[in-house]
C-alpha cells in the first residue's frame, strides 16, 4: 500500500451570485501550490492550496489538508460544519446559529 501526496490548487468563481468551485490544478510542491493559489486569487474570487494523501493503488483518501486560502473564499472542515459555525463566503459573514 503506497501512499502518494498530491498538491492541488482549487479555484473558486462566482456564478449567479454564489461562490462555486472552479478549475483544479496539480502543483509539483507545497510551496508551488501556495504561490500559485495566492497568484490566482488576485484574478479570481478565491483559491485554496490543498495537500491530498491517498493510496496510489486504490485511490482511498488518507487525509486532505488545507495549506492556504486566498481571496474571498473561506473553506472549513467537517467539524466546523457540524458545529454550524458561521462561514465567510464572498466577503460576507453568514451565521447559521439560531437566535
Amino acid at each position: 500500500m503506497a501512499m502518494r501526496t498530491t498538491f492541488v490548487v482549487q479555484t473558486f468563481e462566482v456564478h449567479r451570485k454564489r461562490l462555486r468551485p472552479g478549475t483544479r490544478d496539480v502543483a509539483p510542491t507545497e510551496s508551488g501550490a501556495l504561490k500559485r493559489a495566492e497568484a490566482i486569487a488576485g484574478r479570481m474570487p478565491g483559491a485554496a492550496a490543498l495537500r491530498i494523501v491517498a493510496d496510489d493503488e486504490t485511490g482511498e483518501l488518507e487525509s486532505v489538508e488545507i495549506l492556504g486560502q486566498f481571496g474571498d473564499c473561506v473553506l472549513y472542515h467537517s467539524d466546523a460544519a457540524d458545529e454550524k459555525e458561521g462561514v465567510e463566503v464572498g466577503g460576507r459573514g453568514y451565521d447559521n446559529k439560531k437566535k
